[in-house]
């Protein structure tokens, strides 16, 4: 005997208690039931189905979820009670303001500005001959002392570093802007980028006139990021700048100051050139520093560093600092004028 088939209910309704005065005709049955049709069963090749009932809670409770959902998306906000706030007036917002300042330490404008440069700043070694310029001796002394030797200790036979300077990279393919006086001579140099990596260079242009020299790194960082160049138009005495360089090989260090004054002149103490339209500035800076960038308070560059002025023969640093104009620096490497 075939057993009748079997309905589910829909999912998520409660069955409902057996009613006696409920009409048998509303009760739904299973098709052909009632006419004489053989009930479905298992073995049947056409699916038994339920009869259609006069409501689908599962559909419709989606549907109106659905409506529901949309209407709060669209301007739902509207219906949420509003209270009575108060409007933002320029003295709350002077207020907050002034207690963030109160609770918390802000970097300074050159800490950001050094840290915007610094991946685009390089240490610059020139080894040949060393050197008996009096400045070659004060940076001798001077490297000696930072690495905890003797004053006078010489260099192991072979590494003789005939002008330890600095350098920015300008373009990411690994140019690189310095001093000529730093690379001059120099029979290998060799450069050090911010990450560490160290590569032989070569000079590739240069411009006496502004003490200036371009140098093709032979081997880069992946991540080469090249400074953003300012130009000078706008600068006025008491801008802020910074310079960032290797003094007396020491660094990358930052020295911050002012804009003194604009188109200076400069002549060295051997007599041999003089500087001209230089960018006088007063943040400190010494031998080692020479070819760095010099920089506004956004991270760009402005000028290279080129020379300090000491009347005595110390060549130390006391307060009175050069810069190329990067207008003149950047025309040494074939870039365009601003």
């Amino acid at each position: 005997m075939r057993r009748p088939a079997l309905y589910s209910r829909s999912p998520g309704t409660q069955p409902q208690a057996a009613d006696s005065t409920a009409d048998p005709a509303a009760v739904p049955t299973p098709e052909g039931a009632g006419n004489g049709a053989p009930p479905a069963s298992p073995d049947s090749p056409v699916s038994a189905k339920p009869a259609k009932a006069g409501w689908q809670p599962g559909r419709r409770s989606f549907a109106f979820t659905v409506a529901l959902s949309a209407a709060l998306a669209a301007g739902g906000a509207t219906w949420w009670p509003r209270h009575n706030a108060k409007a933002l007036t320029q003295k709350d917002i002077d207020a907050a303001v002034l207690r963030t300042l109160q609770t918390h330490t802000l970097p300074s404008p050159a800490a950001k500005a050094a840290e915007i440069v610094r991946p685009s700043v390089v240490r610059v070694v020139g080894y040949g001959p060393e050197k008996a310029t009096p400045e070659a001796k004060i940076q001798k002394r001077g490297r000696n002392l930072a690495k905890g030797k003797p004053p006078e200790a010489d260099a192991p036979p072979g590494e003789v570093e005939r002008g330890v300077g600095t350098g920015v990279v300008i373009v990411d393919k690994g140019v690189i802007l310095t001093n000529l006086h730093v690379v001059a001579g120099a029979e290998t140099i060799k450069v050090t980028f911010a990450d560490g990596l160290e590569a032989v260079a070569t000079i590739t242009g240069v411009q006496p006139e502004n003490d200036l020299a371009v140098l093709q790194a032979q081997k880069i960082p992946d991540d080469l990021i090249p400074a953003v160049m300012r130009s000078t138009a706008d600068l006025q005495p008491g801008d802020q700048v910074a310079a960032v360089g290797f003094p007396f090989g020491i660094g990358p260090s930052v020295s911050a100051g002012v804009v003194s004054g604009l188109k200076r002149s400069f002549r060295s103490p051997e007599g041999k050139q003089e500087l001209g339209n230089l960018i006088q500035f007063d943040a400190a800076a010494n031998p080692g520093n020479s070819g760095g960038p010099l920089i506004n308070m956004d991270g760009e560059v402005l000028g290279i560093v080129t020379a300090i002025l000491n009347p005595t023969q110390q060549r130390t640093f006391i307060g009175i600092g050069f810069a190329v104009p990067i207008e003149n620096a950047a025309s040494a490497a074939g870039s365009p004028p601003f």
